[in-house]
């Protein structure tokens, strides 16, 4: 890989960083904010692919932890990652890492892409899951897993599966362009 080649993913891969910002900052505040985070997290994923996609998450969660206000609802600081929501996005980073182990298992076929987001999502699913129920236990006593399912995932599911075909759609549609680049 010459140098312009790293430079330009050097580049594209902060503005994806950003993106998952902005897409932070399209909420519908709940408890557990609606956002399009999931948006740019998946299509930071899929269209980077697992390793390089992950940078991307990794450096869009060190953004907020430093301070900078780019998480859901503007919000920022460690003490978000800590809250109980944080173990959903800290999930972002094993997500991308079963992206990375499905693309070095069955490749990058439409189907494949989509397989990979759906399992790196039940993924985030159960890390975040858990953590819920952990921090939640220390701050305001036990929750059962229904309760937190109901709570934290089913109202997700739909939303984030519509938004996993999105990115798909956008995916195949941003090769094309930078094909030509």
């Amino acid at each position: 890989m010459n140098n312009t080649s790293k430079t330009r993913d050097a580049v594209f891969i902060a503005l994806f960083a950003v993106l998952i910002a902005v897409c932070s900052w399209i909420s519908i505040p709940t408890a557990i904010p609606f956002t399009m985070q999931t948006f740019g997290v998946f299509f930071a994923l899929n269209f980077w692919g697992g390793k390089k996609g992950t940078i991307c998450v990794v450096i869009y969660l060190l953004m907020g932890i430093i301070g900078i206000p780019v998480y859901a609802n503007g919000t920022a600081g460690i003490g978000i990652i800590m809250g109980t929501t944080g173990g959903y996005m800290i999930g972002w980073i094993f997500s991308g890492l079963v992206m990375c182990f499905f693309e070095t298992l069955i490749g990058r076929k439409i189907w494949a892409q989509f397989i990979s987001m759906l399992v790196g999502l039940l993924v985030c699913y159960a890390i975040g899951t858990a953590w819920f129920m952990v921090v939640y236990a220390q701050t305001a006593g036990a929750v059962g897993l229904w309760v937190v399912l109901c709570w934290c995932v089913f109202p997700f599911i739909i939303p984030d599966l519509a938004k996993l075909v999105l990115v798909l759609w956008f995916t195949q549609r941003l090769n094309k362009i930078t094909k030509t680049m």
